[in-house]
């Protein structure tokens, strides 16, 4: 199989600290290429393949150094996905097998879909990050980064929603007017995607007081995490006229 033979390529040795990642697509020219990329982005890595669903699981359950794995789910497959009909009603049936097998192993999304629903659900079945295949190669090494730190990396909601709640034209000044000064310049940051350490950067403050804001703006905006964030953004009109 495929991924033995990829397994061979690297070192086992015990004092190794090489991180292993996994990509798991079902189009081989497209899982070498981000193979290749991510060996780019993180030289020491040791990168693994699988072109199924099934071949990433028996990895996942012999790889106990395994780092990361980067998954695309593809579409829904009713005549072959586990679990019955309810299993078969989305792309994500095969995050969630992945999720059962690896438990703490952080899973990114590599997909095409820029659909809000997809990337909402993807977080709420576990997965540490969703990456456009659209994506340049610094959003994957962003991504990568925050996965590996235990954050959870989505896609520019400007970039993602933009047109998809076009419609939802209600002013953002409502929301605005909810927050303080700094909450709306720790919102904004938010918005573009920035981890909190990077948003301390930015507004030269402590990662503690950032995450005190964010928090603050989530009880005031009546949401739990940063996806509710943004899509309550989108809904809003906060990306209304940007590109």
């Amino acid at each position: 199989m495929e991924f033995e033979l990829q397994a061979r390529g690297g070192s086992r040795s015990a004092g190794n600290p090489t991180r292993i990642f996994l990509v798991v697509d079902e189009q081989p020219m497209v899982r070498h290429g981000f193979a290749l990329s991510i060996g780019e982005i993180c030289p020491d890595a040791r990168v693994l393949e699988a072109g199924t669903l099934d071949e990433a699981l028996a990895i996942g359950r012999h790889t106990p150094e395994l780092a990361l794995v980067l998954y695309d789910p593809g579409p829904a497959r009713p005549d072959s996905a586990e679990g019955g009909a309810e299993a078969a009603t989305g792309p994500f049936a095969g995050l969630r097998r992945l999720k059962e097998t690896l438990g703490a192993v952080p899973v990114l999304i590599l997909t095409n879909s820029d659909e809000v629903a997809d990337i909402v659900d993807s977080v709420r079945l576990g997965a540490r990050g969703y990456v456009l295949k659209t994506s340049p190669p610094e959003v994957l090494e962003h991504a990568i980064s925050l996965a590996l730190s235990g954050d959870i990396f989505l896609p520019l909601p400007r970039a993602v929603l933009n047109g998809a709640l076009a419609e939802a034209t209600r002013g953002n000044d409502d929301i605005l007017d909810r927050l303080t000064d700094r909450q709306r310049d720790v919102f904004e940051l938010l918005l573009a995607g920035h981890s909190n350490k990077e948003i301390a950067r930015g507004l030269g403050v402590l990662e503690g007081t950032v995450k005190v804001h964010v928090r603050a703006i989530m009880q005031k905006l009546g949401v739990r995490n940063r996806t509710q964030v943004a899509v309550v953004a989108a809904r809003n009109g906060c990306f209304s006229g940007e590109g």
